[in-house]
């Protein structure tokens, strides 16, 4: 990416969680103006609009998992959308999701690992951004399954490179046979639009076990 700060790269070059924490905790503050402003991110908004089409009411239970300083959750609330949740790996990350008003609850926790949350938790549960380099493995597909309700969404995005390179078309593959989710769409368009950097957008509907 041609303009891409020192900071962005630092996330994607973390090679232990304790970096990524820390990756985070210098950035939390100037992350929004960084990337919106900087880059031109829009997947927040890209990303929840496309939620958008599929749920079937506002009133829906919706979990941002790696919700970072919480733009999925201001553009959701925007939608309309008054039952979010927040998760995400980095406390200083969450710090600033929290002043933005929109998440009822703020909930810490490492998507490298079992989520403390029941099955069948969420109608939906949302991830932008955190599918990618140094970040959170394929294996959270099978999380993200289980605390999404079945007739629920799963909705992400994935870099393009990392959606090979990180295993996670392998795995989405694998539950799509497994009768776990079935993909609804598939869209790939712009992620940073200022470095030209699209994604792929993804939902899926949650099945019967």
């Amino acid at each position: 990416m041609k303009d891409t700060p020192e900071k962005w790269v630092a996330t994607y070059e973390a090679t232990t969680p304790e970096q990524l924490v820390d990756a985070y905790r210098c950035w939390a503050d100037e992350y929004d103006r960084d990337t919106c402003q900087g880059m031109g991110y829009v997947g927040p908004g890209v990303a929840a609009n496309l939620l958008d089409r599929y749920l079937e009411s506002p009133r829906s239970r919706v979990l941002d998992a790696g919700c970072g300083t919480g733009l999925v959750g201001q553009a959701m609330s925007e939608l309309g959308y008054s039952r979010i949740e927040a998760m995400d790996f980095s406390r200083d990350m969450l710090k600033v999701a929290e002043e933005k008003d929109v998440y009822g609850d703020i909930h810490h926790g490492d998507m490298n690992r079992r989520l403390a949350f029941d099955d069948n938790s969420y109608d939906a549960t949302i991830c932008v951004g955190a599918l990618t380099y140094a970040h959170v493995g394929p294996e959270v597909f099978d999380e993200f399954v289980r605390i999404t309700r079945p007739g629920g969404y799963i909705c992400f995005t994935v870099r393009d490179g990392a959606y090979q390179e990180y295993g996670y078309r392998k795995r989405m593959v694998r539950l799509e046979a497994d009768n776990a989710f079935r993909l609804k769409e598939m869209v790939d368009t712009d992620y940073l639009q200022k470095e030209d950097v699209t994604a792929k957008y993804c939902i899926y509907e949650v099945l019967e076990a």
